[in-house]
């Protein structure tokens, strides 16, 4: 599971002002995260903006992904959602050339119990060709998935190998570190957390920050990862502003303003998402400079 250590980034996807796909920016930030030196890339992930792509859409992005990474990083691919056979499918319709790993969202909307939970990731695992990523954000899905029905999970199928956690919660975050088997791993899914959940035994971050600053970033990861927490604390301290402001307005908003100010790609979302407003824009594009000029 080495290949899931460190920095992961989910990587938004370019537009153009036309809101078609923008795969020269996807180029650009594929190759600005490598030579950032990020440690693997997650494809249409929820800061890909999938609810708003269509399938043909996604089987470009992912193929154009895998090609323009050339194996140089460990790949995963995106693919959940709230219909269980639905996401079956797609898992089993998936090119999985260039992929490592899915990762899958919990199911959305539904708000099934903790055993729905368990028996749709029972149906994906047993169906999927790669190995599993869980994913946890009850923010956006509106029901938790518990420590017990995510070391359940991790204990009985092999073929899911991690969780990717944005609870917030370090009750749960404790609980699945007691609980796990030794080889599954923790991933931090929230970005100004990433150090304390690596002091607590997580294995490193599936960064949408790192969008940006995949330097700044995996460095600081690097150091937690080395226990050299002391040494760590001043580049987290100085990455918590951006951060916020990234966020302020939702995702991907504001990491696109940021990339756009680095000459990455473009700031056009879709619907019903906008972009980040001038105001946050000029904030972000202030931070950033900060943060570049010390790099």
């Amino acid at each position: 599971m080495n290949k899931f250590q460190g920095t992961g980034v989910a990587l938004v996807t370019p537009f153009n002002a036309d809101g078609s796909v923008d795969y020269n920016g996807l180029k650009n930030l594929i190759n600005h995260l490598i030579d950032g030196g990020i440690d693997y890339l997650v494809s249409l992930g929820t800061t890909g903006e999938t609810a708003t792509m269509t399938k043909e859409e996604k089987k470009k992005v992912w193929a154009y992904t895998a090609e323009i990474n050339n194996n140089r990083l460990p790949l995963v691919a995106g693919i959940g959602g709230n219909n269980t056979l639905a996401v079956a499918e797609d898992i089993k319709a998936f090119d999985a050339t260039g992929y490592s790993a899915i990762l899958s969202v919990s199911p959305y909307y539904n708000k099934p119990t903790q055993e729905g939970i368990y028996q749709h990731y029972k149906y994906l695992a047993e169906v999927s060709p790669l190995d599993l990523i869980l994913y946890n954000v009850p923010g956006r899905t509106m029901s938790n998935m518990t420590p017990e029905t995510t070391c359940r999970l991790a204990n009985d199928f092999k073929n899911i190998i991690a969780t990717k956690e944005a609870s917030g919660s370090f009750d749960q975050f404790n609980q699945i570190m007691r609980d796990k088997p030794e080889d599954f791993l923790l991933i931090s899914g929230d970005d100004p957390i990433t150090l304390p959940m690596i002091a607590l035994g997580a294995s490193g971050i599936i960064s949408v920050v790192a969008n940006a600053l995949p330097k700044q970033f995996s460095d600081m990861v690097r150091q937690c990862l080395a226990n050299d927490f002391k040494g760590a604390v001043p580049a987290h301290l100085s990455l918590v502003e951006f951060t916020r402001l990234a966020f302020a307005e939702g995702n991907p908003a504001g990491i696109k303003a940021a990339l756009k100010h680095l000459g990455v790609c473009g700031d056009t979302v879709r619907l019903p998402l906008i972009k980040a407003s001038s105001a946050l824009e000029h904030s972000i594009i202030n931070e950033i400079e900060k943060l570049v000029q010390v790099a």
